[in-house]
């Protein structure tokens, strides 16, 4: 049985990861004043550039848009080929299985293994890491 688990996912998976050090962020909020943390906005995010002679700024523009379909609930985070991963309105996350087509060819070891893959490259982006502290409470 080949283990094929991998946690690169961003070439499979379409994410370009990229950190901006250093940046002026702007944002215009609906909602609140200020960002609160652990707060997820809605909205479009701006790179905005200044280049002049002897001057380079690099800041952005976040504008919280109001929500395409309000009351829609559980959005997905994450639409893979064997799995989504939706966000309850705690902010709790929930794996679902899509339905398995179980017929000629069918490998279990190849399902499970691209199940197992992708709960990796979903919850890599979707879970920050915690304290062995806080995974015990």
């Amino acid at each position: 049985m080949e283990n094929i688990i991998t946690t690169e996912c961003s070439i499979e998976q379409g994410w370009n990861p990229n950190t901006h050090l250093s940046v002026d962020l702007k944002t215009l909020l609906r909602s609140d004043n200020k960002m609160k943390a652990g707060m997820n906005y809605q909205g479009i995010l701006r790179r905005d550039e200044i280049c002049e002679e002897f001057r380079y700024d690099e800041h952005f523009t976040f504008v919280e848009t109001v929500p395409q379909t309000a009351g829609k609930r559980n959005p997905h985070v994450f639409d893979g080929k064997y799995i989504t991963v939706t966000r309850r309105d705690d902010g709790s996350l929930r794996p679902n299985f899509k339905p398995m087509k179980i017929g000629a060819g069918f490998s279990v070891e190849k399902y499970a293994s691209g199940v197992a893959n992708e709960l990796l490259w979903a919850l890599e982006g979707l879970v920050e890491n915690i304290s062995v502290d806080e995974e015990s409470e």
